[in-house]
């Protein structure tokens, strides 16, 4: 699809489609519909950003919103290596001397009035964020430099930014975290939602299988142990995987064996510690 603005032609990116669905945890569920809200003629959107580490589930969480609004949703994924023009509008050469301008899923979701996720948001640098400044306050439009032009957001524009609690990640300036707010934490799933989890992602898993790893995440969050249920993910996958290529050879397995191996594999051995020793 093509957009014209102020003679410029651009070029837009397509949404994304995903097959996830958010699993428990409805009150942050709640809080980032509410922050999207608008209440007034007078009133904007709130561009919330989540917290919390790596894999509990942030960008599930901003997509799975987005699609209960029934509203196309653009993935942005912030890199170290992100410039403005990334977030914004790239020039293309396209044939002799001709520039095809592209722009971005950010400005693509603020032309049809979608949903953008900044993924991982605080890998980016203050540079990147600075581009974004005017379209996370009242003003809610961005200039693009190198196509000299200015994009104003559609009125059902939103956007949402996730950001791990890591220390691999940039401090964001002051003006930018004023204008990314509330901040909505997300935390390790209680027990029954991480075992739900567990089954929504592998419906053909074994009941048992889900029960061990589930009590296996369940022990390392205790002691804050940073791994999640995308580990568990993996772990109980690789399970199956394994119990199933043993069974084609024609071998006998022991599944707590294959349960150990596949945590050892997929966090390593220190992992087992968490291991309940019954």
């Amino acid at each position: 699809m093509v957009v014209e603005i102020d003679g410029v032609a651009l070029h837009l990116a397509h949404p994304d489609e995903l097959s996830v669905t958010w699993v428990g945890q409805e009150e942050v569920m709640r809080q980032l519909l509410a922050a999207w809200l608008v209440i007034d003629s007078r009133d904007v959107p709130m561009n919330p950003r989540l917290l919390g580490k790596p894999g509990v589930g942030k960008t599930t969480l901003a997509y799975a919103a987005a699609k209960r609004l029934d509203r196309e949703v653009y993935i942005m994924q912030a890199t170290v290596d992100t410039r403005p023009e990334d977030l914004l509008v790239t020039p293309v050469i396209e044939g002799e001397a001709r520039l095809r301008y592209v722009a971005s899923p950010l400005v693509t979701a603020m032309l049809r009035g979608g949903i953008v996720i900044l993924d991982e948001g605080n890998r980016m640098s203050e540079k990147s964020w600075a581009s974004l400044a005017p379209l996370l306050d009242n003003r809610r439009y961005v200039e693009s430099i190198v196509a000299g032009i200015k994009i104003k957001a559609h009125p059902l524009f939103r956007v949402v930014a996730t950001m791990n609690d890591d220390a691999s990640t940039f401090d964001l300036p002051e003006y930018i975290h004023s204008r990314l707010q509330p901040m909505i934490l997300i935390d390790f799933p209680e027990r029954h939602e991480e075992f739900a989890i567990l089954r929504e992602n592998l419906p053909f898993g074994d009941e048992h299988i889900l029960n061990y790893v589930t009590d296996f995440l369940q022990q390392a969050h205790a002691a804050d142990e940073r791994y999640t249920a995308r580990d568990g993910i993996n772990i109980a996958r690789f399970t199956m995987k394994l119990e199933q290529s043993y069974a084609e050879r024609g071998f006998a397995a022991n599944r707590q064996e294959i349960l150990r191996t596949a945590i050892t594999q997929t966090l390593g051995e220190e992992a087992l510690r968490y291991v309940a020793r019954s």
